[in-house]
């Protein structure tokens, strides 16, 4: 669905305000007049595998995953993005069609800039190049990180790593212990690189060792110490 109110127009600016203080005046008004903003449902896909890229992702509210289905119907999350992330335009300077998928956790709020017209603007603009060489870097190694941890570390290391990287990514509640995202098991799992029904055992483990708290998909973080223990030794 694509929106055009003007409150939302107005915050979608303010968001992209760390590209727009980059741009001329020229590239702004082509950047107003290019972009458009549109609302997700809870698990709609934005892009999928195999889609040709067009368009640069901004997320402007809600949260979204970026996932790539594998062997036997597997699914496994490779990142999740928050406000305000840029994403979805890694294939298009590969010359590449995507190769992961993004959907929506919740209902989200994203902009939607052609992605050929970021190309025209970093020949054109230093800094906007220097702008997204850093953020594909940072990306690459949080995914070299990502994938170390994943294949080397045991089931309960796994767990914590996502438990922690959601509270880090999301933050937490007025309570300052619970996450401010709620996965599916099955969301969790395919963070963790595990089954679900893996996944569920080893919540259930920190719950009876009163390091975390369970009301359906809410999750409270109560001995924060002991998860990061368990995410160090792996």
């Amino acid at each position: 669905m694509k929106i055009k109110e003007s409150t939302i127009f107005t915050e979608t600016i303010s968001c992209l305000k760390g590209i727009i203080s980059m741009l001329t005046p020229e590239q702004e008004d082509e950047l107003k007049d290019s972009m458009t903003i549109q609302q997700f449902k809870k698990n709609e896909v934005i892009y999928a595998d195999g889609e040709v890229p067009q368009m640069l992702h901004c997320l402007i509210t809600g949260k979204v995953k970026i996932f790539k289905d594998g062997v036997g119907g597997r699914t496994q999350i490779i990142r999740v993005i928050k406000p305000v992330e840029y994403f979805g335009y890694r294939a298009y300077f590969a010359n590449q069609n995507y190769v992961t998928s993004a959907a929506a956790f919740e209902q989200s709020t994203v902009c939607l800039i052609p992605v050929d017209l970021i190309e025209k603007w970093i020949k054109e603009n230093s800094k906007l190049a220097m702008f997204f060489i850093k953020q594909l870097a940072v990306e690459v190694g949080m995914s070299d990180q990502r994938t170390v941890n994943l294949t080397q570390k045991h089931i309960r290391g796994r767990l914590a790593e996502s438990l922690l990287f959601l509270r880090d990514n999301y933050g937490l509640e007025e309570d300052g212990a619970t996450l401010s995202i709620y996965l599916s098991r099955e969301d969790l799992a395919n963070m963790s690189n595990m089954t679900t029904s893996n996944a569920i055992r080893t919540l259930s483990a920190f719950a009876q060792e009163k390091i975390i708290a369970i009301d359906g998909k809410k999750i409270k973080i109560i001995d924060n110490a002991n998860l990061e223990k368990i995410n160090n030794i792996g």
